[in-house]
């Protein structure tokens, strides 16, 4: 078999058997601690040039199928597993691990001790690594690896170019796409909604000309910081219709209000992490994917923290106390994970009745 380098940034190198694609790529790696769901996270969008690690031991025995893309074209750079799974056994599976990674051109690396590499990750942080093939030599690998500049145009990378209609017979929502995962809109699908993908870059203008019911701020990649455009866009239309943020929207919409973002040392990638309610006390099971979040100190007045992660203390949620917008850092959609927070969906539905029934007393 193949061999296959992951060269990490601080010098550690990490020799393993190569499977998938056969391309040399770098990126940032990061850690997800789920012990199933790897086709979801392989797909989803949010992992935008990074390089996933899957700190469960096998990856792959249940293949790969039709049903449980998060996007039809991937963005992650590579996929780092302990052991993967040569062949695959489930009832829907179409493909193993293998052939998928082949067939999107993502190239992966098995055998490498994902446990001593999480923990490098832990310490140190996110950091720049490189999936190599060991002809070149490592000399020249690290020093190209210490030169190259990730990009920040992660979001313009997976955003659709153009809208496009997922119709229904319900609500009319306005979806703005930063890198969307499709269990948000199979979500409004099974609440009838009548949905319309928008690009990244739409105005606020253009938003109130397709008159919509309420705004969804999807999910996607990278630093909430390098689309201020987005954020001229919240502001313009925040108090004239309902707004519901999951994730970089969450993120998005914070900022907008005047909140700060921050780094995280190594982020949450998982579906176990706790996130209590601060109304309620109610604790919800939730699917995460952030490498950013927003500094509590900085919240402006207007914005009240309304969930936080159980672990860190971290903002998990906020709600607006003058207009009809709130937003989650988790994934209420979940895909993989727990569906406990799929009612916040229905939350948002709630808040667009009760808005027009307050517009119609006016």
């Amino acid at each position: 078999m193949a061999k296959r380098l992951l060269i990490l940034e601080d010098g550690t190198i990490f020799e393993g058997q190569a499977f998938g694609a056969d391309v040399d790529v770098t990126g940032e790696i990061v850690f997800n601690t789920g012990m199933t769901g790897y086709q979801e996270s392989i797909t989803d969008q949010s992992y935008n040039g990074q390089i996933l690690t899957f700190t469960y031991p096998l990856v792959g025995n249940y293949g790969v199928n039709r049903d449980d893309y998060e996007s039809i074209t991937p963005t992650t750079k590579g996929v780092v597993v302990s052991e993967a799974s040569r062949r695959a056994s489930n009832w829907r599976n179409q493909m193993t691990l293998d052939e998928f990674l082949k067939a999107k051109n993502i190239p992966g690396v098995s055998g490498i001790d994902t446990r001593a590499l999480t923990k490098i990750i832990r310490q140190h942080g996110t950091m720049k690594a490189t999936l190599a093939s060991p002809g070149d030599s490592i000399e020249h690998l690290q020093d190209q690896l210490r030169a190259t500049v990730l990009p920040t145009n992660n979001i313009e990378q997976v955003s659709t170019k153009t809208a496009y209609p997922a119709p229904g017979v319900g609500k009319n929502i306005v979806l703005v796409d930063f890198g969307l995962k499709h269990s948000i809109l199979r979500e409004f699908s099974k609440r009838d909604c009548n949905v319309t993908v928008v690009p990244h870059d739409i105005t606020a203008e253009e938003i109130l000309h397709l008159n919509p019911d309420g705004v969804m701020l999807s999910n996607g990649p990278g630093n909430p910081e390098d689309v201020p455009y987005a954020l001229d866009m919240i502001r313009g239309i925040q108090g004239k219709i309902p707004i519901f943020g999951i994730c970089m929207g969450h993120q998005l919409f914070s900022l907008a209000n005047g909140a700060k973002a921050y780094k995280m040392k190594f982020g949450h990638r998982g579906f176990n992490h706790a996130v209590r309610e601060i109304a309620t006390g109610r604790v919800d099971f939730t699917s995460q994917n952030h490498g950013y979040a927003i500094d509590r100190e900085s919240l402006p007045d207007c914005l009240m923290v309304t969930h936080e992660e159980i672990n860190d203390k971290s903002v998990e949620g906020v709600r607006h106390r003058d207009f009809p917008a709130f937003s989650v850092q988790f994934h209420p959609d979940a895909a993989p994970g727990p569906h406990d927070a799929s009612y916040l969906f229905d939350e948002f539905l709630e808040l667009i009745d009760a808005f027009q029934a307050e517009k119609a007393r006016r």
